[in-house]
């Protein structure tokens, strides 16, 4: 079974919906750092963009019945390849001393002009 997640007050563009839940696998849209309920990126650039990106992917996974924890890879797109360490920075301040695999793709036009844009696959298994 496939489920659609859309979350209240958490911006997106009308293309798709904030995750898929397949069986045991949660699929988790590209996110940007936009401000609960606007188009509106957060001020302050990368790091900043990071966070909140990281946060409202946080509040996307809590509406599927997962955490950050039971996240098992992370594309991170950034549009300027110089700001890796603001990001990577940011990023290890929300996922702690024991990430998940990872990669990152520098040189990306964005939407909304965004510094940064993640999208990450979670695994939580049903409860039988």
């Amino acid at each position: 079974m496939i489920q659609k997640v859309t979350v209240d007050g958490l911006a997106k563009l009308p293309a798709f919906c904030h995750a898929v839940i397949a069986g045991d696998f949660i699929y988790v849209s590209g996110t940007l750092g936009a401000l609960p309920n606007s188009m509106t990126l957060i001020e302050g650039g990368t790091g900043p963009e990071t966070t909140q990106t990281m946060r409202n992917i946080e509040i996307i996974l809590q509406a599927c019945g997962a955490t950050l924890a039971d996240v098992v890879k992370v594309n991170v797109f950034l549009a300027d390849m110089s700001t890796f360490g603001e990001m990577n920075t940011a990023y290890l301040a929300v996922m702690g001393e024991d990430p998940p695999a990872r990669i990152t793709v520098g040189r990306a036009e964005l939407a909304l002009g965004a510094a940064v844009e993640i999208d990450c696959v979670a695994y939580k298994p049903a409860a039988s």
